[in-house]
C-alpha cells in the first residue's frame, strides 16, 4: 500500500507544533500500526531527518502507552483495540491518515505524539490500593466471592490506563478511568475497609488534576480498548456521594460531664 501520513510534529511542550506530511510506500496489510511507524522512522533516519517520537512498550495491548489519535479516533477505527493492536488492513491503498497526540490539558505534550499521563499515576496513588494483608495465592479461596461480582470487578480491573477515554470525551473527563479503578477494588471484600476513603481521595485528585466533568455521553466506553462500561462511573458517583454524606455526619459527643 501507498499511504499519505499527516503526523503531528512538536519538538517540545512549549514549542510550536504542526502537521507534517509524509508519503510511505510498500506498507504491508499485515503490519501493525506501530510497525508502520517504525517503517516511517527508518525512512526519516535514512534521509537524515528526526524520527517521530511515539510511546510504546509491550505492543500487546497491555501497557497502554501507545496513545495515538488516528483520523480523529482514539486508537483508530478498530473497536476494542489499542493502537498497537491495530493493523494496516484497516486501511486501503491511497488512504490519507492523520495522526495526533491525546489532546487534554492534564496530559501535557512531551514531544510529537508522546504525552505525559502522570496525572493518572497520581490518581492511583491517592487511593487505588488496599492496605489489608491479602495473603498469598493459596489464600485466594478463603473469602468466597459471587461470580457476578467477581466478573464485574475483573472487567473494571482490565483498564490499562491508556487515556483513550479522556481523549475521546468532549469534556476531557477521566471518570471512566477513575471509576474503573474505584470499582475493581470497591466490589471486593478486601476493598471495603477503605472504600469511602478511596472514593473521596481518587475523585478529588481527579478534579485537582484538571480533568473535565462527566456528562455521560458514552464516548469513553466506545473508545476504550478494553470496552469498559460506563456503569463504573455510576458506581464511582454513588460511592463518592455516600462517602461525602458519611464524612459530614456529626459525631456523637464524648467526654465526662
Amino acid at each position: 500500500m501507498k499511504l499519505t501520513l499527516n503526523v503531528w510534529r512538536q519538538p517540545a511542550s512549549q514549542a510550536a507544533g504542526k502537521l507534517e506530511t509524509y508519503t510511505l510506500d510498500g506498507v504491508s496489510a499485515d503490519m501493525s500500526f506501530l510497525e508502520m511507524f517504525d517503517m516511517l522512522n527508518e525512512q526519516l533516519t535514512e534521509a537524515g531527518k528526526e524520527p517521530v517520537a511515539f510511546a510504546h512498550d509491550c505492543r500487546e495491548g497491555i501497557c497502554g502507552s501507545c496513545a495515538m489519535m488516528i483520523n480523529g479516533q482514539a486508537h483508530g477505527p478498530w473497536k476494542g483495540a489499542a493502537t498497537c493492536q491495530l493493523h494496516m488492513r484497516a486501511f486501503k491503498d491511497g488512504d490519507i491518515i492523520t495522526v495526533e497526540p491525546w489532546r487534554a490539558s492534564p496530559f501535557p505534550l512531551v514531544k510529537d505524539l508522546v504525552v505525559n499521563r502522570g496525572s493518572f499515576d497520581r490518581i492511583i496513588q491517592a487511593g487505588g490500593f488496599v492496605s489489608v494483608n491479602t495473603g498469598g495465592a493459596r489464600d485466594a479461596n478463603e473469602i468466597l466471592i459471587g461470580k457476578d461480582i467477581l466478573e464485574e470487578s475483573m472487567d473494571a480491573a482490565a483498564c490499562i490506563g491508556c487515556g483513550a477515554c479522556v481523549a475521546a470525551c468532549p469534556n476531557a473527563s477521566a471518570s471512566l478511568f477513575t471509576g474503573a479503578k474505584i470499582s475493581h477494588l470497591g466490589l471486593l471484600p478486601q476493598g471495603q475497609p477503605e472504600r469511602d476513603k478511596r472514593a473521596l481521595a481518587m475523585v478529588e485528585q481527579m478534579d485537582l488534576e484538571g480533568f473535565g466533568h462527566c456528562t455521560l455521553t458514552g464516548e469513553c466506553q466506545e473508545a476504550c480498548p478494553k470496552e469498559i462500561n460506563i456503569d463504573v462511573i455510576k458506581r464511582m458517583n454513588r460511592d463518592y456521594l455516600m462517602a461525602s454524606a458519611r464524612r459530614q455526619e456529626p459525631r456523637a459527643a464524648t467526654g465526662s460531664g
